[in-house]
């Protein structure tokens, strides 16, 4: 997978959804490492937003990796279908279903790395037992559901105990940020040990002339 330093992950949500492939391609041509989609069902989180036949339209628009978390319950019946529509990333919920490890290492079987998304709320011990299995896990640093919502910096907490947590273990897992995320705020999420960071509204404000310096304004944090 492409990475940067750190890793950019723009937010597809921010986008405008009526020109989705032109902007997958201007946020590649701008210098982001991967694409962040996130999957709304309207039950686990208060929004509907796409899915697998939107991520296999826009794959053919991009090369670099789709970073796709899923905020739906139950996720396990729909792990083969995001995976054959593009996602190379797969995040899912601990709420999301019964048997977490399990959910992990089918989207590892599927060729796919596999995240774990934690709500604001949502303790880190959910993967103690299992970071093994891990390849990411996701702080939302907002209650999830929509976007555009202020940064919360209580999470900066999880954000070091999840990177402790992967080094004591001897583990390469990236800890990724997402909500809210400004170049203003960036600087103590890599702090705190975050080496991936999603943005939406950071990354999509301006237009497409304005992508690349809101890219490099993260980066430079």
């Amino acid at each position: 997978m492409r990475l940067g330093v750190p890793i950019i992950s723009p937010s597809i949500l921010s986008a405008d959804f009526a020109r989705l492939g032109e902007e997958a391609r201007a946020i590649e041509a701008a210098g982001a490492d991967w694409l962040h989609v996130d999957v709304m069902d309207g039950s686990f989180v208060p929004n509907i937003t796409i899915g697998p036949p939107v991520i296999k339209a826009l794959r053919a628009h991009v090369a670099i990796p789709f970073d796709v978390h899923l905020m739906i319950a139950p996720a396990d019946p729909h792990l083969e279908a995001f995976r054959e529509a593009g996602a190379d990333v797969i995040s899912i919920h601990p709420e999301a279903g019964p048997h977490l490890n399990r959910t992990c290492r089918r989207i590892r079987d599927l060729g796919a790395k596999a995240g774990v998304a934690f709500n604001p709320s949502t303790p880190v011990e959910a993967i103690d037992f299992m970071l093994e299995d891990v390849d990411l896990v996701l702080v939302m640093s907002v209650n999830p559901g929509f976007g555009g919502q202020s940064f919360m910096a209580s999470q900066l907490r999880k954000v070091q105990r999840l990177r402790d947590m992967a080094e004591r273990a001897g583990l390469d897992i990236v800890v990724e940020v997402d909500g809210g995320v400004t170049p203003d705020n960036a600087r103590a999420c890599l702090d705190a040990g975050a080496t991936a960071l999603v943005a939406g509204t950071a990354v999509f404000k301006g237009g497409q002339s304005a992508y690349a310096a809101n890219i490099a304004a993260l980066r430079a944090a």
